[in-house]
């Protein structure tokens, strides 16, 4: 198995993407750290997954955001793993992809961007900064952060998401620069639409039907597109590559 005797953390992990970036790792022999902020029985469940698709897993509450709870949770991973060799920053604040009810630029206040920013950039940043000096201990390690296709095809206007994804790929670029020779690697994977997620739940079924025809590989992508090249770019078989993002959208960033 891939990741026998490494140690995941996956934050945002108790449902959604998340949630079976999880399972997957534990799939390949994993030993994954579910961060969750207040879902504790829909992270527990997540836990049970795991283990029973023969990995380990552990349940660890903190809001990402928050320098102190994140700062124990990494603590709480050295105690109990002695390792970190994989994060994924997958948690970001709530959205909801809903065409007809979005916020026009004219109608979205700043307030709007900075959560996200917070979301986004801002946790990213609080877990990469906790979590480096564990990873640093081994000399070698991969974080995965989750972008999305709209900064390259923002094919729907959704302001503050999208211009805080954007900025977590540029966060990405810079980090990967300067983490490379500490063997850490950086990147980022870029998903467009996934259904079922409670931020695509608002979607119409005649916009996943636009998006369907546009897209060379002919449907709208599920969670678990996502988790292969997640764990692709977690693992040694992308050991020479870095500061890159990985669009997961069957091709629709060409159309």
């Amino acid at each position: 198995m891939k990741f026998r005797d490494r140690t995941i953390l996956v934050t945002g992990a108790s449902r959604g993407i998340g949630a079976a970036i999880a399972k997957a790792f534990a799939a390949e022999g994993g030993l994954v750290f579910v961060n969750y902020r207040s879902s504790t029985a829909a992270a527990q469940a997540v836990v049970e997954a795991c283990q029973a698709a023969g990995g380990q897993a552990v349940a660890i509450a903190a809001d990402v955001t928050v320098p102190g709870e994140v700062e124990a949770m990494v603590a709480r991973v050295a105690e109990e793993a002695g390792r970190l060799d994989v994060v994924v920053n997958n948690a970001f604040a709530p959205y909801v992809f809903d065409p007809d009810n979005r916020a026009r630029f004219w109608e979205t206040p700043w307030a709007s961007y900075q959560a996200q920013i917070d979301g986004a950039v801002k946790a990213t940043y609080t877990v990469c900064q906790a979590a480096l000096p564990l990873m640093r201990q081994r000399g070698r390690g991969a974080i995965v952060n989750m972008a999305t296709d709209l900064v390259a095809r923002p094919s729907i206007a959704y302001h503050d998401y999208t211009t805080a994804k954007a900025a977590l790929i540029g966060f990405s670029r810079n980090l990967a620069t300067e983490l490379g020779p500490l063997g850490i690697r950086v990147n980022c994977v870029a998903p467009g639409l996934v259904w079922p997620t409670d931020a695509s739940g608002k979607t119409r079924e005649a916009v996943k039907d636009q998006l369907i025809a546009q897209t060379p590989l002919g449907r709208i992508a599920t969670p678990e597109d996502v988790t292969g090249p997640v764990l692709f770019l977690a693992s040694d078989w992308s050991g020479f590559v870095t500061g890159q993002t990985l669009h997961v959208d069957g091709g629709l960033v060409m159309a």
